[in-house]
């Protein structure tokens, strides 16, 4: 380590940490240039496909776990469609188009990061105990359960029903799996392999952390599809856990940020956008809850039916004050956008936080406003959608153009 927190590259390039980006400074290495030359240095437009990669190997070298905050926020605009209260004709179509998308981009980047990691160990190794980045690895976890999710909404009319469950359970067990893994692992490496100094809250604590509650949500679709008795009381009693597991963590890590915030001021340039993960909590809690007492009544039948009639109102209850927090989180992140947006917010990976989060809120006032039977919840859900899809097409077009030059490829 050298002074501040930096640390050294092989090759001698420096890396510091600003908010969710690992920053590298040139520094001559053995060819007598920086490991990484700055953007800002490129003389004239280079209009060749990655352009602004100094070798091909450079594609898989930085495929950190963040870049599957793209598969989320993709999926997430595919299975919002599917929740929402009004199906306009082609909606349908273009849902299945993003889940297909999705689905894709899945697997070219779970190829991409197994490549990161077999031709790039150390730094895949420097990126897993970064004390930011490694926060990210809850993205791969929510991506397999957004894409499995999507699957079981969307995909069936493609693939079959029982295709559909069979992909969707395969992607439940494998993204449950590795979210608490993540939800255990991070906060455990914080606590024993990070330096003391210097540690605040970001908003990136709640990405390993949220994986459960994705998990909570996505396993009630797949409750139908177990065997009554048993096996459907234990995958109902499975959800409700993870629910619990993801939401004291969550609002625990919740009240470090809100602190973090208020004492050290709001985040700046590329770290502005990760505010709106504190909406993802939020959204996907009333989303899981809400799904998960529809499915109950599947569960708690004859003399027991009571159970589920409990759970309905605690859904309806916890939707309804969770509704309200959360409206004061989006009114704060909005703020704190517009404020970051004019004084030159840059492009980065952490724009993907405008579309996950926002998907969340899409599906839990839609799952509210079912379970409420309320109107103007569910033209909310519609309104947030829109907002959504506008977010979504600004930076999938950005991610896409920086892909296509390599900008986004290299370290920032």
């Amino acid at each position: 380590m050298t002074p501040q927190g930096q640390r050294v590259f092989p090759g001698g390039a420096v890396e510091r940490t600003l908010g969710c980006m690992v920053l590298t400074t040139e520094h001559p290495g053995p060819t007598g240039r920086g490991l990484h030359s700055p953007i800002a240095e490129r003389q004239g437009p280079r209009r060749r496909l990655l352009a602004e990669l100094d070798r091909p190997g450079q594609v898989f070298e930085h495929i950190t776990p963040n870049w599957f905050a793209s598969v989320m926020g993709t999926g997430i605009v595919a299975t919002a469609a599917a929740s929402l209260p009004v199906q306009p004709p082609g909606l349908r179509l273009f849902a299945t188009a993003l889940w297909l998308f999705a689905s894709v981009a899945l697997v070219l980047l779970t190829v991409a990061f197994a490549v990161h990691w077999l031709r790039h160990p150390q730094t895949a190794k420097m990126y897993a105990a970064h004390p930011v980045m490694s926060q990210f690895y809850g993205a791969p976890a929510m991506a397999l359960l957004t894409v499995g999710a999507g699957t079981m909404l969307i995909g069936v009319d493609v693939v079959g029903t029982g295709a559909a469950v069979a992909i969707d359970g395969f992607l439940w067990c494998a993204g449950t799996a590795l979210g608490l893994f993540t939800s255990v692992w991070v906060p455990y490496t914080m606590m024993t392999s990070h330096s003391r100094e210097d540690v605040i809250a970001l908003p990136a604590w709640l990405m390993p952390i949220v994986p459960p509650m994705v998990s909570a949500t996505t396993g009630a679709f797949l409750i139908p599809h177990v065997p009554e008795g048993q096996w459907r009381l234990g995958l109902l009693s499975a959800c409700y856990a993870l629910f619990g597991l993801s939401l004291f963590l969550g609002m625990i890590t919740m009240t470090l940020i809100y602190s973090r915030l208020v004492h050290g001021g709001a985040p700046v340039a590329q770290t502005a956008p990760t505010v709106w993960i504190t909406l993802g909590m939020i959204g996907q809690s009333v989303t899981a809850v809400n799904v998960l007492a529809v499915q109950s009544a599947t569960v708690f039948t004859g003399d027991e039916a009571y159970i589920a009639l409990g759970l309905h109102v605690f859904g309806i209850v916890y939707g309804l004050a969770m509704g309200g927090f959360g409206v004061a989180m989006f009114a704060l992140a909005t703020s704190i956008t517009v404020r970051a947006v004019r004084r030159g917010m840059p492009f980065a990976l952490t724009w993907w936080s405008f579309t996950f989060p926002v998907g969340t809120c899409v599906t839990g006032m839609s799952a509210l406003g079912a379970a409420l039977g309320s109107g103007p919840v569910r033209v909310l859900a519609i309104l947030l959608y829109v907002l959504l899809i506008g977010a979504w097409a600004t930076v999938a077009a950005k991610t896409l153009r920086g892909t296509a030059s390599g900008r986004t490829l290299l370290p920032a």
